[in-house]
């Protein structure tokens, strides 16, 4: 059955292994919460690598989803640009992509079609956040959205390896279930679970000590927390009438408060995260069972989050949909004869984080010190500082103008579109592709869209509401040569032969010339926010090996830190460092480019005051 031309489509990995059809974790997640919503707004296509798998995949796909199956080869042009699940809309130029991108689409796109599902709406937490920031920048996500499932599949691949018992990934969650609860109304929360406590405290002097007493108390420990949540998941739920405190309970201390334990796993509240990691600990129980179920003492905290999950008639339908048969594996105490659960094999330690000391004194020393080295910061000319595009001939929905900015700030914004668009011109040959990264707005992307009208320009951005308006621009316009993603920058992963980006922060910079490298294209990438830069899971500071043998990363911190140094209202000479700091943290930069067979130029932007920051690192491969 074809999908109709007003449905949005979501595409959905199917593995083949030896013959053997399967679902992904990813692919599970997303029928799991399109079962759990009820959503039949989305035509689901499964992406396979040979035909005819829907029949092996009987019982695994919810039923009332329009569903069919396509080959790898035939999926449309963006999509084929990502990794999945992704969902394009009707007109096939917006793709959504990544897991927690597409999910929380299937959630707004519920609420959207039946206001009334407070119990969906619920699932973004509060102010919506929920899995909004990227992986990249927030390791709850990551753990969430990457690190659980990839663990668990590598689990499953070789479960009779004791080294996979125990994932780092499962070890950080299982710790995260023991943390204090943090939630908005935390005080009030906790006021209210010390006068329960107290409560339960005087009705139990009259009664027997022992087990029994002890395991009461116990049970009325989760009362308030419980209280909360259950009030959060009921469609119908009425706040209850509010009452003034007892005078001993309203002079406590907060810090004197008791903390409030974890029923789900972002708290007090069942959350998009929890339908995320429903699928994953659930395969990841089942196998532990059958091939190691020792092992299952060591999770004591994950046991009880997946029996409380379970007991969610909403959850117990969607799993039931979904061919998931949730286990009774009761709840467990860690194994008296495992003191310590298995050391997870080293391959899968995560990075130490590294802590920043406070920073002590100014940049000279370090400066000094690469000067000694022969190393200072080099500045290319610009090849073409007099060419500015026609701003005054231009439509109106190409000008930054349209971003609803100040006359000054429009244009500084449109000589810096200057600079980039003539980098480009330059490289940009006709059929190319030319992305632009971390694209906000579409200030870059839409003015190259128009100028460039033989090459095709992809927008990529992880906030939806800036790639709205971006779009909406390009539809004033009638572009035609344009394509926009939602998405973190690792779920992009096409060719292309251009990459741009104008301002990405901190090291959205280096994950930008990162991700150019890998695709052999050309780049033109103007850095900000030097300060926000540090050691992360995929980069390590300083870059080139130069750099590295000169500087410890303390001292190249430094250099970040004072690269920001550049606002206008800072004394002439205090700017004049940080643009050298930024000189010689984006000479590291290119540096460590040029082993990968590049050629780099770190230039300024004309006229220089058009930005505090403004650098240009300008590549391309060597043929």
């Amino acid at each position: 059955m074809k999908p109709q031309c007003d449905t949005e489509r979501l595409y959905l990995e199917v593995s083949t292994v030896n013959g053997a059809v399967s679902l992904p974790l990813h692919t599970s997640i997303t029928l799991f919460l399109l079962s759990y919503t009820e959503c039949s707004s989305f035509h689901v296509h499964l992406v396979t690598d040979q035909p005819d798998v829907l029949q092996s995949l009987s019982g695994l796909v919810p039923e009332g989803l329009d569903v069919a199956e396509v080959v790898r080869e035939e999926v449309p042009d963006l999509v084929r640009l990502c990794r999945l699940p992704a969902a394009l809309e009707p007109d096939a130029g917006f793709c959504r992509a990544g897991l927690a991108v597409v999910l929380r689409r299937i959630i707004q796109r519920t609420c959207q079609l039946t206001p009334g599902r407070r119990d969906v709406a619920s699932l973004l937490g509060f102010k919506n956040t929920c899995l909004k920031a990227c992986a990249e920048v927030s390791q709850w996500t990551r753990l969430c959205e990457l690190e659980i499932p990839s663990s668990v599949e590598k689990h499953l691949q070789n479960p009779t390896d004791h080294t996979f018992l125990l994932p780092v990934a499962v070890l950080n969650l299982e710790k995260r279930l023991g943390e204090p609860v943090k939630v908005h109304n935390n005080d009030k929360i906790r006021r209210q679970k010390l006068q329960q406590q107290k409560n339960n405290s005087s009705q139990s002097d009259d009664q027997t000590n022992g087990p029994s007493a002890e395991l009461g108390v116990q049970e009325k420990s989760h009362g308030v927390e419980l209280d909360a949540a259950l009030a959060k998941l009921s469609v119908d739920a009425v706040p209850s009438v509010s009452t003034r405190e007892r005078s001993d309970i309203r002079k406590v201390k907060t810090t004197d408060l008791p903390d409030l334990e974890h029923l789900f796993t972002e708290g007090l509240f069942f959350t998009l995260t929890d339908v995320v990691l429903l699928p994953c600990i659930h395969q990841y129980l089942i196998s532990l069972q059958k091939h190691s179920p020792t092992t299952l003492s060591h999770l004591p905290l994950l046991l009880k989050w997946y029996q409380r999950v379970q007991k969610l008639p909403i959850v117990s339908r969607a799993a039931k949909d979904c061919g998931m048969a949730l286990l009774s594996l009761g709840t467990a105490d860690p194994c008296p004869s495992h003191p310590e659960p298995p050391r997870p094999i080293e391959a899968e330690q995560k990075s130490p984080t590294i802590k920043q000391e406070p920073f002590i004194g100014g940049p000279r020393p370090t400066l000094t010190k690469l000067q000694e080295n022969g190393i200072d910061a080099v500045f290319s000319p610009h090849p073409c500082p007099s060419r500015t595009l026609d701003w005054d001939s231009l439509p109106a929905a190409v000008n930054p103008t349209e971003g609803k900015m100040s006359d000054a700030r429009a244009v500084r914004k449109q000589q810096q579109l200057n600079n980039l668009v003539a980098m480009v011109t330059e490289m940009a040959r006709p059929g190319q592709t030319v992305v632009d990264f971390c694209s906000g707005g579409g200030h870059v992307g839409i003015v190259l869209a128009h100028t460039l009208p033989k090459c095709q320009v992809i927008l990529i951005e992880n906030k939806e509401e800036s790639l709205v308006r971006a779009r909406e621009r390009s539809a004033q316009l009638g572009l035609m040569n344009i394509g926009f993603i939602q998405a973190n920058l690792d779920y992009f992963t096409g060719n292309f032969n251009i990459g741009v980006a104008l301002h990405a922060c901190g090291v959205a910079t280096d994950m930008v010339l990162d991700r150019c490298l890998q695709a052999r294209a050309g780049f033109v990438v103007s850095p900000c926010c030097y300060g926000f830069i540090q050691n992360t899971l995929k980069f390590n500071f300083p870059k080139s090996m130069r750099f590295a043998e000169t500087l410890s990363y303390k001292e190249h911190m430094i250099l970040c830190r004072f690269a920001d140094q550049t606002e206008v209202s800072l004394p002439l000479e205090r700017r004049l460092i940080g643009k050298r700091c930024m000189g010689l943290v984006d000479l590291d930069r290119s540096w460590a480019a040029e082993t990968h067979r590049y050629s780099v130029k770190v230039m300024t932007m004309v006229p220089d005051g058009c930005s505090p920051k403004n650098n240009l690192l300008v590549g391309e491969p060597v043929r």
